[in-house]
């Protein structure tokens, strides 16, 4: 069995990369100030699509906006 020694901080503290990530840069822009802290901001919106798969076809996909 591996030894907890190595493992990084944000995994010790039950997080995934992403989450740690998302944490770090929502900081990051925080700190800024204007006017790049509303470009920031402005740029922190992700649109993306999400398609169902049915028997081996996608299905019309759906946008989803995360905020």
């Amino acid at each position: 069995m591996a030894s907890n020694a190595a493992v990084p901080f944000w995994r010790a503290a039950g997080m995934t990369y992403i989450t740690y990530s998302n944490i770090c840069a929502n900081l990051v822009r925080n700190c800024l100030k204007e006017p790049y802290k509303t470009d920031a901001l402005s740029r922190e919106k992700v649109h993306f699509s999400i398609s169902k798969w049915t028997d081996g076809k996608p299905e019309k996909p759906n946008m989803v906006a995360n905020l």
